[in-house]
């Protein structure tokens, strides 16, 4: 009688520490998260000023970029925006950039689903975390083209907080990332005609921010890029 008694009231334990279902929370606003520098991107006719003001000048040792350079992987341990939040990079920007939002009730830096409308191309893309994705998180001013513009006289710790920094990234459709890899505007701007202001905006701004050099025909298309901006 005593064994069935203590049998029974392991079977009872084992059941009471099983694992429950994945919680999920309510719908939420990605918009409503401030993930992103007040005043970012800059406004078209500020960005036209940081323009200006920018160092005009050729990329330079563009043969020694490596992607260890600027960290191993996403971090939190930087003082960019987003940092130490206790959320992964890539949690944060998928967090601000996809609309209808579902986040983990366990761990609410986790995004369960959501859909991204690509800024570049204007697809929109469903967001599964169990299932392969569409998206990528993208440097707008990728870590190669930082690297050629000045990056690489920095600290190791300023090319980490770089990497990081929200209003460095954008989550944007795979395919299109890599067609853009580390172009510079004057080789590839978003076939998306809608968003070249924005996409001018947010270049020149973070060029601003971190005081990197632009090339001539850099400029030339950036000045291009601003001029959509009605």
């Amino acid at each position: 009688m005593i064994r069935r008694a203590g049998m029974l009231l392991l079977a009872l334990t084992v059941v009471a520490c099983a694992p429950g279902p994945v919680k999920e929370s309510a719908p939420t606003a990605a918009s409503a998260l401030p993930l992103v520098t007040p005043g970012f991107p800059p406004t078209p006719a500020e960005a036209r000023t940081r323009l200006a003001a920018l160092t005009v000048a050729w990329g330079v040792n563009w043969q020694t970029y490596e992607r260890s350079e600027f960290g191993d992987g996403w971090s939190d341990e930087t003082d960019a925006p987003g940092g130490r939040n206790g959320c992964d990079t890539r949690d944060d920007v998928l967090r601000r950039d996809l609309d209808d939002v579902r986040l983990g009730d366990g761990n609410p830096c986790v995004v369960l689903s959501g859909v991204l409308r690509d800024p570049y191309t204007g697809e929109e893309l469903p967001y599964s975390y169990r299932r392969a994705s569409r998206i990528q998180t993208d440097h707008v001013v990728a870590l190669g083209a930082a690297w050629r513009a000045g990056a690489w006289a920095w600290t190791p710790e300023r090319r980490l907080a770089y990497a990081n920094d929200l209003d460095v990234l954008l989550a944007t459709e795979k395919a299109t990332n890599h067609e853009k890899s580390s172009r510079t505007p004057d080789r590839w701007r978003p076939p998306r005609a809608a968003y070249w202001c924005e996409y001018g905006r947010r270049w020149t701004g973070i060029k601003a921010k971190y005081g990197l050099a632009v090339s001539p025909p850099e400029r030339k298309a950036l000045e291009e890029l601003l001029a959509a901006c009605r």
